[in-house]
């Protein structure tokens, strides 16, 4: 089983340098694989140059997969992120 969500990005300069770096340092607490998808283009949201290489702007929707035995924990803190930081 896995867990998606999708989220809107409102940062007025989109996923840069700072947030996609704390982004990463969450990401890799899990032991879950978690995939960013952008516009058709997905990254490994546990790899600061994948997540950066997205592009991703103020009102892109990112839709976020978590898959694997620590999936709960990690969408509702990776969705908590999103909202007090992007």
């Amino acid at each position: 089983m896995s867990r998606e969500f999708t989220y809107t990005i409102t940062d007025p300069v989109g996923i840069h340098a700072r947030p996609a770096g704390k982004l990463v340092k969450i990401a890799q607490q899990f032991e879950s694989d978690i995939t960013l998808d952008h516009s058709g283009s997905t990254a490994d949201a546990k790899h600061i140059l994948g997540v950066m290489s997205l592009g991703i702007g103020k009102g892109d929707p990112l839709k976020v997969s978590i898959a694997g035995a620590d999936e709960d924990k990690a969408a509702e803190e990776l969705e908590a992120f999103f909202k007090n930081n992007l």
